[in-house]
């Protein structure tokens, strides 16, 4: 049941290539990124187009550019997100990238134009709009040189605090995840849609089908790490522990961890895990198709302990919720404006969001005091190492 996922992938590489493929099949599609295309990892649109450039002198050592690129790179996300969106209410698609962090830079940019969106539904002679699709990478857990400058999911909760369905956001969680939300962006109208995924190697977790489904039902049960009938939500072997519940690739990884090390110490402990793919207004899924206050009860159940592990704000996960289910069943983790430029598992740690500190919460809820000092343990000892050598303990 607890297998492992193999082999790792970018996300961001297999965006890449989707963005290359696009480029090739649709001329008018237009890429906007600041100087961060090749380190975010989506440098495959090199491939088919160059970098625009105007009439001023090509350099030798320049990258290939011309007046016909349909790669506009300038560092000011202010002029880019402007420039798109004369791109995309001329009719024609485009998608935006930049680090995380930097996206918050447009965001009264972003809200001004869903309020446009919001009243050009209103005069008659407004045809529909592509979507405004931005990528957001180079996020908030993986910033092991940049540090604490570099750290900030604050787009998602603006954007999904806002009322108005006309917010989709999206955490793939692999490759095979991504490929089903880029589906939907190349088609969605009079929407912006915030794509937030990591450019480092992950583990793969679904197939097409599993991926899919997914979309359509906004979540879905990790049957792999997860005890039960994930194939029959009404199964009277269907009861838990506790249930898990991640949306972002890094949070989910973790989830899965720390599932695996609470099964290791405690076998006969009944988990579910629930992997959110879309959220959007006060709701899990789009907002096309949220998900219904029944299918969550059977997802979710309706008195299970719920532990919760979000690339983001850990209450705004929580507050979305908490709009289906007593909030006092969560316990939520995710990122708490803690950050510096450290190893991976200590920007977790330092956030409580590593897959110890999930396993920790368990076990303090099950007043297992000496399982809980075990992780903390690790959790210290790591900490020491980190500050010490610059990397993780090896066998974490």
């Amino acid at each position: 049941m607890l297998e492992d996922h193999n082999p790792k992938i970018s996300t961001a590489r297999t965006f890449g290539e989707l963005l290359e493929n696009e480029m090739k099949s649709n001329p008018h599609f237009y890429f906007f990124s600041p100087d961060e295309t090749t380190s975010n990892r989506l440098d495959a649109v090199y491939n088919v187009s160059e970098r625009a450039w105007s009439n001023l002198e090509i350099r030798a050592n320049d990258m290939k550019e011309s007046k016909n690129g349909r790669i506009v790179e300038l560092l000011s996300e202010n002029t880019l997100f402007a420039v798109m969106l004369g791109h995309i209410l001329g009719g024609e698609p485009a998608i935006m990238t930049s680090y995380e962090s930097f996206f918050t830079i447009i965001t009264s940019q972003i809200l001004q134009y869903l309020k446009f969106l919001d009243q050009s539904e209103k005069v008659s002679w407004r045809p529909e709009y592509p979507a405004v699709n931005l990528f957001s990478t180079s996020t908030c857990w993986r910033q092991d040189h940049n540090g604490f400058s570099h750290q900030s999911p604050v787009l998602i909760s603006t954007l999904l605090d806002r009322p108005g369905n006309k917010v989709n956001c999206f955490f793939p969680v692999d490759s095979t995840s991504a490929k089903a939300v880029f589906k939907y962006l190349q088609t969605s109208k009079n929407i912006v849609n915030l794509v937030t995924f990591n450019k480092t190697e992950e583990p793969q977790f679904l197939d097409e089908g599993h991926a899919n489904f997914q979309f359509e039902a906004g979540a879905s049960i990790f049957g792999f790490v997860s005890d039960g009938n994930p194939f029959d939500l009404d199964a009277p072997e269907n009861k838990f522990d506790f249930i898990f519940v991640s949306a972002g690739d890094i949070a989910t990884r973790e989830a899965v961890e720390a599932i695996k090390l609470l099964k290791y110490a405690l076998p006969d402990l009944k988990i579910r895990l629930i992997n959110i793919l879309a959220l959007s207004h006060n709701k899990i899924g789009t907002v096309n198709q949220p998900m219904s206050q029944e299918l969550f009860d059977k997802y979710f159940k309706t008195d299970t302990p719920i532990i919760s592990n979000f690339h983001g704000y850990k209450d705004t996960l929580k507050n979305i919720l908490g709009n289906y289910t007593d909030a006092r069943r969560i316990s939520a983790h995710g990122f708490e404006e803690h950050g510096s430029t450290t190893t991976p598992l200590e920007m977790l740690t330092l956030n409580h969001a590593s897959r110890f500190d999930l396993a920790k919460d368990v076990a303090e809820k099950l007043k297992n005091i000496e399982l809980a000092q075990e992780y903390q343990k690790i959790i210290d000892a790591n900490r020491v190492h980190a500050y010490e050598s610059g990397v993780d303990l090896i066998e974490l």
